[in-house]
Protein backbone atom coordinates (compact mmCIF):
# COMPACT_ATOMS: atom_id res chain seq x y z
CA UNK A 1 0.00 0.00 0.00
CA UNK A 2 2.71 2.12 0.79
CA UNK A 3 4.05 1.58 -2.45
CA UNK A 4 0.77 2.53 -4.24
CA UNK A 5 0.65 5.73 -2.41
CA UNK A 6 4.16 6.74 -3.24
CA UNK A 7 3.70 5.62 -6.96
CA UNK A 8 0.47 7.64 -7.56
CA UNK A 9 1.53 10.77 -5.37
CA UNK A 10 4.93 10.96 -8.06
CA UNK A 11 2.45 10.55 -10.93
CA UNK A 12 -0.09 12.98 -9.88
CA UNK A 13 2.75 15.51 -9.42
CA UNK A 14 4.49 14.50 -12.79
CA UNK A 15 1.34 15.20 -14.73
CA UNK A 16 0.73 18.15 -12.75
CA UNK A 17 3.87 19.71 -13.70
CA UNK A 18 3.63 18.42 -17.44
CA UNK A 19 -0.01 20.24 -17.73
CA UNK A 20 1.23 23.04 -16.79
CA UNK A 21 4.36 23.41 -18.78
CA UNK A 22 2.91 22.21 -22.02
CA UNK A 23 1.34 25.64 -22.71
CA UNK A 24 4.28 27.65 -22.80
CA UNK A 25 5.98 25.36 -24.60
CA UNK A 26 3.37 24.86 -27.51
CA UNK A 27 2.58 28.79 -27.82
CA UNK A 28 6.52 28.85 -28.05
CA UNK A 29 6.58 26.45 -31.01
CA UNK A 30 3.64 27.67 -32.54
CA UNK A 31 5.65 31.17 -33.12
CA UNK A 32 8.44 29.20 -34.35
CA UNK A 33 6.14 27.12 -36.85
CA UNK A 34 4.47 30.70 -38.14
CA UNK A 35 7.79 32.96 -38.09
CA UNK A 36 10.32 32.62 -41.58
CA UNK A 37 13.35 35.16 -40.03
CA UNK A 38 15.66 32.19 -39.09
CA UNK A 39 17.11 34.20 -36.09
CA UNK A 40 13.76 34.57 -34.48
CA UNK A 41 12.82 30.81 -35.11
CA UNK A 42 16.30 30.06 -33.41
CA UNK A 43 15.11 32.19 -30.66
CA UNK A 44 12.10 30.29 -30.17
CA UNK A 45 14.01 27.05 -30.23
CA UNK A 46 16.24 27.86 -27.09
CA UNK A 47 12.61 29.16 -25.79
CA UNK A 48 11.36 25.89 -26.20
CA UNK A 49 14.45 24.11 -24.70
CA UNK A 50 13.93 25.99 -21.70
CA UNK A 51 10.72 25.44 -21.02
CA UNK A 52 11.93 21.71 -21.13
CA UNK A 53 14.58 21.91 -18.87
CA UNK A 54 12.59 23.64 -16.36
CA UNK A 55 9.76 21.06 -16.81
CA UNK A 56 12.89 18.70 -16.55
CA UNK A 57 14.51 20.26 -13.41
CA UNK A 58 10.87 20.21 -11.31
CA UNK A 59 10.74 16.14 -12.39
CA UNK A 60 13.76 16.20 -10.55
CA UNK A 61 12.38 17.93 -7.60
CA UNK A 62 9.70 15.33 -7.65
CA UNK A 63 11.39 12.55 -7.87
CA UNK A 64 13.86 13.63 -4.74
CA UNK A 65 10.52 14.55 -2.72
CA UNK A 66 8.53 11.26 -3.05
CA UNK A 67 11.20 8.83 -4.00
CA UNK A 68 14.16 7.40 -2.05
CA UNK A 69 16.13 6.67 -5.55
CA UNK A 70 20.01 7.49 -4.81
CA UNK A 71 21.36 8.68 -7.93
CA UNK A 72 25.04 7.03 -8.45
CA UNK A 73 26.43 9.73 -10.94
CA UNK A 74 30.22 9.03 -12.12
CA UNK A 75 32.39 11.13 -14.52
CA UNK A 76 30.39 14.06 -14.66
CA UNK A 77 32.75 17.15 -13.44
CA UNK A 78 34.23 18.17 -16.66
CA UNK A 79 30.73 18.55 -18.45
CA UNK A 80 29.47 22.44 -20.03
CA UNK A 81 26.40 23.95 -22.04
CA UNK A 82 28.53 25.51 -24.35
CA UNK A 83 29.52 22.27 -26.00
CA UNK A 84 27.74 20.37 -28.49
CA UNK A 85 28.54 15.99 -27.58
CA UNK A 86 26.98 12.91 -28.86
CA UNK A 87 26.10 10.77 -26.07
CA UNK A 88 25.95 7.38 -26.31
CA UNK A 89 24.23 4.84 -24.08
CA UNK A 90 23.20 1.08 -23.56
CA UNK A 91 19.28 1.17 -23.00
CA UNK A 92 17.36 -1.11 -20.70
CA UNK A 93 14.58 0.69 -19.23
CA UNK A 94 12.78 3.31 -19.12
CA UNK A 95 13.71 4.40 -16.27
CA UNK A 96 17.33 4.92 -18.62
CA UNK A 97 15.57 8.27 -19.93
CA UNK A 98 14.65 9.88 -16.44
CA UNK A 99 18.50 8.73 -15.05
CA UNK A 100 20.00 11.07 -18.14
CA UNK A 101 17.91 13.66 -17.04
CA UNK A 102 18.72 13.66 -13.55
CA UNK A 103 22.44 13.10 -14.67
CA UNK A 104 22.59 15.93 -17.64
CA UNK A 105 19.78 18.65 -17.58
CA UNK A 106 21.08 21.74 -17.09
CA UNK A 107 24.78 20.62 -17.38
CA UNK A 108 24.86 19.88 -21.08
CA UNK A 109 22.65 21.30 -24.14
CA UNK A 110 18.82 19.90 -24.12
CA UNK A 111 18.97 16.53 -25.47
CA UNK A 112 17.70 15.39 -28.82
CA UNK A 113 16.20 11.87 -29.06
CA UNK A 114 15.57 9.75 -32.13
CA UNK A 115 12.42 8.34 -30.62
CA UNK A 116 10.10 6.05 -32.49
CA UNK A 117 7.24 7.11 -34.84
CA UNK A 118 4.50 5.69 -32.43
CA UNK A 119 5.76 7.87 -29.54
CA UNK A 120 3.71 10.97 -30.86
CA UNK A 121 0.78 9.75 -29.69
CA UNK A 122 1.59 9.82 -26.03
CA UNK A 123 -0.96 12.50 -25.22
CA UNK A 124 1.07 15.93 -24.29
CA UNK A 125 4.49 14.26 -24.49
CA UNK A 126 4.23 13.76 -27.87
CA UNK A 127 3.47 17.17 -28.95
CA UNK A 128 6.24 18.06 -26.56
CA UNK A 129 8.55 15.92 -28.75
CA UNK A 130 7.44 17.59 -31.85
CA UNK A 131 7.99 20.69 -30.83
CA UNK A 132 11.35 20.22 -30.09
CA UNK A 133 12.12 18.69 -33.23
CA UNK A 134 12.84 15.01 -32.27
CA UNK A 135 13.12 12.94 -35.26
CA UNK A 136 10.80 10.24 -35.11
CA UNK A 137 12.18 6.86 -36.71
CA UNK A 138 10.02 4.46 -38.64
CA UNK A 139 11.71 1.34 -38.42
CA UNK A 140 10.83 -1.14 -41.10
CA UNK A 141 11.48 -5.11 -40.36
CA UNK A 142 13.64 -7.54 -42.87
CA UNK A 143 10.42 -9.15 -44.02
CA UNK A 144 9.01 -5.91 -45.16
CA UNK A 145 12.22 -4.34 -46.44
CA UNK A 146 12.54 -7.53 -48.72
CA UNK A 147 9.16 -6.71 -50.17
CA UNK A 148 9.58 -2.88 -50.62
CA UNK A 149 13.52 -2.49 -50.96
CA UNK A 150 13.07 1.31 -51.88
CA UNK A 151 12.06 1.53 -47.85
CA UNK A 152 15.65 0.93 -47.04
CA UNK A 153 17.93 3.89 -45.61
CA UNK A 154 14.60 6.16 -45.08
CA UNK A 155 15.40 6.10 -41.44
CA UNK A 156 19.27 7.39 -42.08
CA UNK A 157 17.58 9.68 -44.43
CA UNK A 158 15.77 10.89 -41.12
CA UNK A 159 19.24 10.89 -39.24
CA UNK A 160 20.67 13.33 -41.73
CA UNK A 161 17.79 15.83 -42.08
CA UNK A 162 16.95 15.94 -38.40
CA UNK A 163 20.90 16.62 -37.49
CA UNK A 164 20.81 19.05 -39.86
CA UNK A 165 18.62 21.66 -37.85
CA UNK A 166 21.16 21.25 -34.99
CA UNK A 167 23.67 23.10 -36.73
CA UNK A 168 22.86 26.97 -35.64
CA UNK A 169 23.05 25.98 -31.36
CA UNK A 170 24.93 23.70 -29.12
CA UNK A 171 23.34 20.52 -28.75
CA UNK A 172 23.30 16.96 -26.92
CA UNK A 173 22.58 14.25 -29.49
CA UNK A 174 21.32 10.73 -27.66
CA UNK A 175 21.75 7.42 -29.83
CA UNK A 176 21.19 4.44 -28.53
CA UNK A 177 23.07 2.24 -30.62
CA UNK A 178 21.43 -0.91 -29.75
CA UNK A 179 18.10 0.13 -31.20
CA UNK A 180 15.94 -1.06 -28.08
CA UNK A 181 15.40 -2.09 -25.06
CA UNK A 182 17.53 -4.90 -23.84
CA UNK A 183 16.70 -8.08 -22.29
CA UNK A 184 18.00 -11.60 -22.40
CA UNK A 185 15.66 -12.74 -24.83
CA UNK A 186 16.82 -10.63 -27.66
CA UNK A 187 20.03 -10.88 -26.63
CA UNK A 188 19.72 -14.84 -27.00
CA UNK A 189 17.72 -14.15 -30.44
CA UNK A 190 20.53 -12.03 -31.12
CA UNK A 191 23.36 -14.19 -30.06
CA UNK A 192 24.69 -10.75 -28.86
CA UNK A 193 28.50 -12.07 -28.20
CA UNK A 194 28.05 -9.60 -25.03
CA UNK A 195 27.09 -10.49 -21.97
CA UNK A 196 25.30 -7.23 -20.91
CA UNK A 197 24.50 -5.94 -24.39
CA UNK A 198 22.64 -6.08 -27.66
CA UNK A 199 24.40 -6.00 -30.71
CA UNK A 200 24.99 -2.00 -31.77
CA UNK A 201 23.90 -0.50 -34.98
CA UNK A 202 26.47 1.64 -36.61
CA UNK A 203 24.90 3.43 -39.26
CA UNK A 204 22.77 5.73 -37.20
CA UNK A 205 25.77 7.18 -35.62
CA UNK A 206 27.93 6.88 -38.63
CA UNK A 207 25.40 9.60 -40.52
CA UNK A 208 25.07 11.76 -37.14
CA UNK A 209 28.61 12.38 -37.03
CA UNK A 210 28.74 12.92 -40.92
CA UNK A 211 26.10 15.69 -40.50
CA UNK A 212 27.74 16.93 -37.37
CA UNK A 213 31.05 15.30 -36.43
CA UNK A 214 33.37 18.73 -37.29
CA UNK A 215 30.59 20.79 -34.57
CA UNK A 216 30.27 18.43 -32.01
CA UNK A 217 33.32 18.46 -29.33
CA UNK A 218 33.42 14.92 -27.64
CA UNK A 219 31.26 11.84 -26.92
CA UNK A 220 29.64 11.00 -23.45
CA UNK A 221 29.79 7.27 -23.06
CA UNK A 222 27.09 6.53 -20.78
CA UNK A 223 26.92 3.41 -19.20
CA UNK A 224 23.87 2.70 -16.80
CA UNK A 225 23.63 0.19 -14.53
CA UNK A 226 20.99 -1.04 -11.64
CA UNK A 227 22.69 -2.17 -8.66
CA UNK A 228 20.35 -4.50 -7.15
CA UNK A 229 20.33 -7.02 -9.99
CA UNK A 230 17.09 -6.96 -12.08
CA UNK A 231 15.79 -4.79 -14.56
CA UNK A 232 13.22 -2.03 -13.17
CA UNK A 233 10.04 -0.97 -15.07
CA UNK A 234 9.32 2.68 -14.93
CA UNK A 235 6.83 1.74 -11.94
CA UNK A 236 9.18 0.47 -9.81
CA UNK A 237 10.76 3.99 -9.74
CA UNK A 238 7.27 6.14 -9.65
CA UNK A 239 6.73 4.17 -6.17
CA UNK A 240 10.09 4.10 -4.81
CA UNK A 241 10.89 0.52 -5.37
CA UNK A 242 15.07 1.55 -6.45
CA UNK A 243 17.35 2.63 -3.93
CA UNK A 244 20.18 3.03 -6.34
CA UNK A 245 21.22 4.00 -10.09
CA UNK A 246 24.70 4.02 -11.12
CA UNK A 247 25.19 6.66 -14.21
CA UNK A 248 29.07 5.95 -15.43
CA UNK A 249 29.77 8.71 -17.77
CA UNK A 250 33.95 8.60 -19.73
CA UNK A 251 34.07 11.81 -21.91
CA UNK A 252 36.05 10.33 -25.06
CA UNK A 253 37.59 12.89 -27.84
CA UNK A 254 36.28 12.51 -31.40
CA UNK A 255 38.98 11.13 -34.02
CA UNK A 256 37.92 13.70 -37.44
CA UNK A 257 38.65 10.12 -39.55
CA UNK A 258 35.14 9.03 -37.93
CA UNK A 259 32.91 11.36 -40.10
CA UNK A 260 35.71 12.32 -43.07
CA UNK A 261 34.33 9.21 -45.50
CA UNK A 262 31.12 8.00 -47.36
CA UNK A 263 29.29 5.17 -44.85
CA UNK A 264 26.98 4.22 -47.68
CA UNK A 265 28.93 3.81 -50.29
CA UNK A 266 32.46 3.18 -49.09
CA UNK A 267 33.15 -0.36 -47.64
CA UNK A 268 36.54 0.23 -46.05
CA UNK A 269 35.34 2.94 -44.58
CA UNK A 270 32.12 1.33 -43.67
CA UNK A 271 34.36 -1.23 -41.57
CA UNK A 272 36.25 1.35 -40.34
CA UNK A 273 33.10 2.12 -38.63
CA UNK A 274 32.10 -0.75 -37.56
CA UNK A 275 35.45 -1.54 -35.88
CA UNK A 276 35.11 1.60 -33.93
CA UNK A 277 31.70 0.72 -32.69
CA UNK A 278 32.41 -2.56 -31.51
CA UNK A 279 35.69 -1.99 -29.52
CA UNK A 280 33.26 0.63 -27.91
CA UNK A 281 31.04 -1.75 -26.95
CA UNK A 282 33.21 -4.33 -26.03
CA UNK A 283 34.29 -1.63 -23.63
CA UNK A 284 30.75 -1.23 -22.12
CA UNK A 285 30.32 -4.19 -21.39
CA UNK A 286 33.70 -4.52 -19.50
CA UNK A 287 32.29 -1.68 -17.39
CA UNK A 288 29.14 -3.03 -16.99
CA UNK A 289 30.44 -6.19 -15.71
CA UNK A 290 32.46 -3.92 -13.21
CA UNK A 291 29.66 -2.33 -12.23
CA UNK A 292 28.21 -5.94 -11.71
CA UNK A 293 31.00 -6.77 -9.47
CA UNK A 294 31.32 -3.88 -7.44
CA UNK A 295 27.18 -4.77 -6.42
CA UNK A 296 28.58 -7.96 -5.50
CA UNK A 297 30.98 -6.79 -3.21
CA UNK A 298 28.58 -4.67 -1.85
Amino acid sequence: MRHLIIGLATSILLLINTLILIGPLMAVALFKLILSYKPWRNACSRGVMAVAETWAEINKHIFALCTPTVWDIRGNESLRRDRSYLLISNHQSWVDIPALVQTFNRRVPYFKFFLKKELIWIPFLGLAFWALDYPFMKRYSKSVLKKRPELRGVDLEITRRACAKFRDQPVTVVNYLEGTRFTPAKQAQQQSPYRHLLKPKAGGVAFVLATLGEQLDAILDVTISYPEGQIPGFWKLLSGQINRVIVDIQTRPLDPALWKGDYQSDPAFRARVHQWVGQLWAEKDKRLEQLIDERRQD
